[in-house]
Order: C-alpha cells, then sequence, then structure tokens
C-alpha cells in the first residue's frame, strides 16, 4: 500500500492527483489545502467520500500551519511513513501570464508584492514542506519526492520559442528546479528521489474570463508552440496530465539518472 501525501488538491491538478491516486482503495492519499471544510465538501461530491483520503489544512506561506500538518500526516501513516511527497501547490499569478516583462517597467510595486509571494509560496514554501515532511519521506519505501514545475522554467526552449509571457511565475519555478537539485545532491545517497516535472499545457480553467488582448497573446503562444510540436491540439486535460505525470515518476530513480533532475510529462525535454 503506497502512501501519498500532496499539496494544492483543492482544484486543478492537484485535485485530479487526488482524485486518480485515491482510486486505488489501498492507497493512503493525505490532500493539504488551506480551506480543508470546503476540500472536503467537494471530495464527498466529487469523490464520493473515500475513505482513504485525508484533508488537513496547511498554508505554504505559513510555516506553522505546514508543521502542524506534518505532525498530524505522521498521526496518520504511523510506522508506514510517506512514499510519495508530490509538491503540486502553486501561486500561478495574472499579473504576468499574458504579458512580457517589459510591460512592468511601470509597475515596480505591483512587480515587487507578486515576486515575492512567489518567492514565499513555489520557492520557500517548498523548503519547509521538503524539510518538514523529509522524516516521514525517510521512513517510507518509495521515497519519491516530486515537485510539480513547468516547461517555462527551460531556459533553451523560452531562447528558441522567443517566449515572453510568465516570466516571474516561470523564474519562481526555475529557482524551484534548483532546490530540488540541491536536496538531490543532499539526499540521493540516502535513496531519496528528488525529481521537478512538468505537466506540460494543462487546461485547469485559468483562460476562462481572460479579456480579449489577453486571448491575443494566449493564441501567439499555443501558435508558437504548434510551430514547434505540429501535432498539438490545444491544452491537455488534468486527467491526461496527471497519468503522464505519473508514469514518469513511476520509471524514474536515482539510477537511472533522474536524481535531481528538471523533465517535462514525457520524462526528457519535450514540454508539450
Amino acid at each position: 500500500m503506497s502512501v501519498y501525501v500532496v499539496t494544492g488538491v483543492s482544484r486543478g491538478i492537484g485535485f485530479e492527483f487526488l482524485n486518480q491516486l485515491s482510486a486505488d482503495s489501498n492507497a493512503l492519499v493525505i490532500g493539504l489545502v488551506r480551506d480543508k471544510a470546503a476540500t472536503e465538501k467537494k471530495v464527498a461530491a466529487e469523490l464520493g467520500g473515500r475513505s482513504n483520503v485525508h484533508i488537513l489544512e496547511a498554508d505554504l506561506t505559513k510555516y506553522a500551519s505546514l508543521k502542524n500538518a506534518a505532525g498530524e500526516a505522521a498521526k496518520i501513516v504511523g510506522d508506514r511513513g510517506v512514499d510519495y511527497l508530490i509538491a503540486s501547490g502553486a501561486y500561478i499569478p495574472m499579473f504576468d501570464a499574458f504579458d512580457p516583462i517589459g510591460k512592468f517597467a511601470d509597475k515596480p510595486e505591483e512587480l515587487d508584492t507578486v515576486a515575492a509571494q512567489l518567492m514565499q509560496t513555489n520557492v520557500t514554501g517548498n523548503i519547509h514542506l521538503f524539510h518538514l515532511f523529509l522524516p516521514l519521506v525517510q521512513k517510507g519505501k518509495t521515497k519519491k519526492i516530486i515537485a510539480i514545475t513547468t516547461g517555462l522554467a527551460d531556459v533553451d526552449s523560452t531562447n528558441l520559442m522567443e517566449v515572453e509571457i510568465g516570466s516571474l511565475y516561470a523564474a519562481s519555478k526555475a529557482a524551484l528546479n534548483m532546490v530540488v537539485a540541491k536536496f538531490n545532491a543532499q539526499y540521493k545517497k540516502e535513496g531519496i528521489l528528488f525529481l521537478s516535472i512538468s505537466p506540460g499545457v494543462v487546461e485547469v480553467g485559468q483562460y476562462a474570463n481572460i479579456t480579449p488582448e489577453q486571448g491575443q497573446s494566449l493564441m501567439k503562444f499555443m501558435g508558437t508552440v504548434a510551430t514547434v510540436a505540429p501535432d498539438f491540439k490545444g491544452p491537455a486535460a488534468p486527467a491526461d496530465a496527471v497519468r503522464q505525470v505519473k508514469e514518469t515518476w513511476e520509471k524514474a530513480s536515482i539510477e537511472t539518472g533522474f536524481g535531481g533532475a528538471f523533465v517535462s510529462h514525457h520524462g526528457d525535454k519535450n514540454w508539450i
């Protein structure tokens, strides 16, 4: 029986991880969210209140809440520990989602605010998460810590495709990728796999209420993607993206060179 801890399970990819992982009745899945009551209600409504699902309150920007969640998780899993820690939760701002970085030259205060929140949530928050849950992973059998990242953080593809959007978000995920590599450098000798995986371009409702101008920026980006990936048919559904990410982490190991790596849902550098 595998034991999973997943952050950010209230919606999107995080909720789909919760759905697919808990579909195995032999698995134990702990989801971390900011709004426990709302998520428990959603789980009951959409997943039938699966008995192998536990929802705990935790906020990546609040160390005390993460520490408390780690303590509660320890009580739930006991001596089994945690096999997989999935860092799926993230702050994804609309501020830079559709505009190039030069557009923010006259918005220094807002840029500072967004950048600080990105660093606190996507980087520092996950460092605390790894530190606090590492003792449970050390007790587990599989010992895999997976950070969900983005292909936007890849320097080579950014330059090749001239991707202008998502600059601050991409920078925070690039920093997270380095954090994962540093943890790998320290803990791979213990057999713990740290790995960053991008789920590709996924539709999670982020394009529902965009402006016409933002729509034009999005279409430009999608057009650029199509030039390097002619078979690209548009953003993937969360269910498909999660299945591919799971397949990648299952085949990944330290021995096969995945320790500290930054890969796509395909297990390589094909981000589409």
